[in-house]
């Protein structure tokens, strides 16, 4: 069995995530699907992680083993992406593997970004890229709440329901805030990730930048482990996989 890395490009807004469903297209299913045709077996796609419906990936990671060798890498690569891109899905590298590696459990770092909108219009050219929110943001204080998410903590009220982590104890190794012009971008480093925590961070944040919350608010809330008290999650469109690091 030889085992082949893939690293994934998506536009998450047709799709109901990663992870195959009973109903509905996924990204897992779809690629699968295409690799179990272009190699005549059954394929199994491991990720590195799920994604939620409508959230996009510049670089999620996958693996699969198969029982023949792909000789040329770069002609199946082509192959590939003649099934995916007009769905909105590009396979950017594939790469042979040891067996020891696993793209979920060898990771060491995921990075997501979460992109927001600032401003009176709607985008048109990235729509469904980002968080389109009207009300100015004060820039600044959210810096300083995502100053307090940092390091090892009880994520429990950024997470959602049907998570199934067995600890809501998680390490962000650092969240990074910066602004061009209208686009604030907002990037979370961190082993691995609760179910909805990144987007449950983004809607306290910017509630904390709309000025409906204060500090002492912000830190109240994460403190408390109440996912009752959590400002609304931001929407999936703004949600990026950035990096899978192993």
């Amino acid at each position: 069995m030889a085992r082949y890395q893939l690293l994934i490009e998506y536009v998450g807004t047709d799709f109901r995530g990663w992870q195959i469903q009973k109903k509905g297209s996924t990204i897992q299913g779809l690629i699968q699907e295409k690799l179990t045709k272009l190699l005549k077996e059954k394929i199994i796609l491991n990720g590195s992680g799920r994604t939620d419906t409508g959230v996009h990936a510049i670089e999620q990671s996958g693996h699969f083993d198969s029982k023949n060798e792909i000789i040329d890498l770069t002609k199946f690569l082509k192959s590939i992406n003649h099934f995916l891109n007009d769905k909105g899905v590009a396979i950017k590298k594939i790469r042979k593997r040891g067996n020891k590696f696993h793209s979920r459990f060898s990771a060491k770092q995921r990075i997501y970004k979460y992109i927001i909108f600032n401003q009176i219009s709607a985008p048109v050219i990235e729509k469904k890229r980002g968080w389109h929110v009207r009300k100015p943001l004060d820039l600044d204080l959210i810096k300083k709440g995502a100053k307090k998410l940092v390091g090892t903590h009880d994520y429990s009220t950024f997470r959602s329901s049907s998570c199934h982590a067995k600890s809501p104890i998680k390490t962000i190794k650092s969240v990074k805030v910066k602004s061009s012009k209208n686009k604030i971008e907002i990037e979370f480093r961190s082993q691995s990730f609760l179910q909805q925590q990144v987007r449950s961070m983004v809607g306290c944040l910017k509630y904390l930048g709309e000025k409906k919350w204060d500090l002492k608010k912000f830190n109240k809330v994460f403190k408390s482990k109440k996912r009752i008290l959590c400002a609304p999650p931001a929407p999936p469109e703004g949600l990026f996989l950035t990096r899978v690091i192993y």
